[in-house]
């Protein structure tokens, strides 16, 4: 919906909001809020509430820490759950005290890059996530553990899924935001669960993404368990995934479709497939972002693991769906629900741009399945791996001009120091399967 500062103010009244939170995200992902009282919300619409950015993960230093927070108007929603002294939200843009927008901040760098699209004639990239979660239980504390709330697979029903109950209400909750939610269900692996929400533009589904998160996390805490968007919370099970269904449209068409070609696909979705191909190792760091990310990244359990491309195979990492016409749309497999929204579908955007722009040759389509090729195959194939660990997509990131271009180099800078920390942090730790493979044996 489209909100004026007027229907806003008008709202709040009439709904009895006391506190609005104004929302934004850090470069790793992580939802950050200032919370107001209502006495304060004209001041935040007249984008002049300011914060310390200094305190925020990839911003800025101390000694020019000063920053504003601009509201989207689009953005307002009440949360549902919270019943008295009722609590409203407005998703922000960061900007600086001369009044341009920070150069950190993720939502503008993917802001920047649709406005990129838009110069090449792309009105629109319409883009349908699939995050995927965990539900544990929690002890008499709150704090999770390692107990799954159910033993269900793939498309299970209650008694055996026992999260339905849940996910049931978070669909409820979520609708009642605004989504249009098209489908649930129990997913592969034992407490792992999906919810399915109805495409949107880039920009409006990467905040929904946000908000998904919000609410699954909150409405899991009231049934007692802890949602997780960990990509790999368990050994030996299937992880979990944030598949980005992906289209750009010319003025209402959907230029990824053409009648007349054997699949379907225009030029100009082949040409922005080569670019997703092209790009993919130097992207993973901001797709898959975590050391626990390269955990899921492994042959066996879904992950797609190769750089390739079929409109039959789910094991590349770039599918084509059976749908045609305005729904003709590529689904890039690899990105997990760790990866900051905003980042993860600019990167994915410009190396798209970037094929369309330099009319990148797309390879011929992989219809085996990759798993059990063996590794002379796949060479002989020209299938290469995306990185193993995150250390591997680190290098591969700085390598890669266009990636570091979306970026910016404000965002690539602070991103990658925080990532080279994260891993130091892991390379030197001690980890419980050492202990138990060594210290007895030596």
């Amino acid at each position: 919906m489209s909100y004026t500062k007027d229907d806003i103010l008008r709202i709040a009244k009439e709904e009895n909001v006391r506190f609005i939170r104004l929302q934004f995200t850090d470069l790793l992902g992580t939802i950050k809020n200032v919370e107001i009282p209502l006495s304060q919300l004209t001041k935040a619409l007249d984008n002049k509430m300011m914060f310390d950015g200094s305190s925020i993960e990839g911003y800025v230093r101390i000694e020019e820490s000063d920053m504003y927070l601009y509201p989207d108007l689009d953005t307002w929603v009440i949360f549902p759950w919270v019943t008295e002294n009722r609590v409203a939200r407005l998703i922000c843009d960061v900007y600086m005290p001369d009044g341009t927008p920070f150069a950190g901040d993720p939502r503008g760098v993917l802001k920047r890059n649709l406005r990129e699209a838009e110069a090449m004639g792309f009105t629109e990239m319409m883009v349908g996530p699939e995050p995927e979660f965990f539900l544990f239980r929690t002890d008499a504390n709150g704090n999770p553990t390692e107990e799954l709330n159910d033993q269900g697979g793939y498309f299970d029903l209650a008694p055996t899924d026992l999260g339905e109950n849940c996910r049931r209400e978070i669909v409820i909750t979520l609708e009642e935001m605004g989504f249009e939610i098209e489908a649930s269900h129990h997913e592969v692996a034992p407490g792992q669960h999906e919810i399915d929400f109805k495409y949107a533009n880039a920009l409006q589904a990467a905040d929904q993404i946000q908000t998904f998160k919000l609410v699954v996390r909150t409405i899991a805490r009231q049934h007692g368990l802890h949602a997780t968007f960990m990509p790999k919370p368990l050994f030996g099970m299937n992880g979990s995934g944030m598949h980005c269904h992906q289209s750009l449209f010319q003025d209402g068409s959907n230029a990824f479709y053409d009648e007349s070609d054997e699949l379907g696909l225009s030029q100009v979705a082949r040409h922005y497939m080569a670019g997703i191909l092209r790009h993919a190792r130097s992207m993973a760091a901001v797709t898959n972002p975590t050391v626990n990310s390269y955990k899921r990244l492994v042959p066996g359990y879904e992950a797609p693991v190769y750089v390739a491309w079929s409109a039959s195979n789910r094991s590349p990492m770039v599918r084509i769906p059976a749908s045609r016409g305005l729904s003709t749309r590529i689904e890039v497999r690899n990105p997990d629900p760790t990866a900051n929204p905003y980042l993860a579908l600019a990167v994915m955007l410009r190396a798209g741009l970037d094929g369309i722009d330099r009319q990148l040759n797309l390879p011929k389509p992989i219809d085996r399945n990759i798993y059990i090729m063996t590794e002379d195959e796949r060479i002989d194939e020209g299938i290469p791996s995306l990185p193993g660990d995150l250390k591997e997509a680190l290098h591969e990131l700085l390598r890669d001009d266009v990636i570091v271009t979306a970026l910016g180099e404000h965002a690539t800078a602070h991103f990658y120091e925080l990532k080279e920390i994260e891993w130091d942090m892991y390379r030197t730790q001690v980890h419980q399967w050492e202990r138990d493979q060594y210290m007895t044996l030596y």
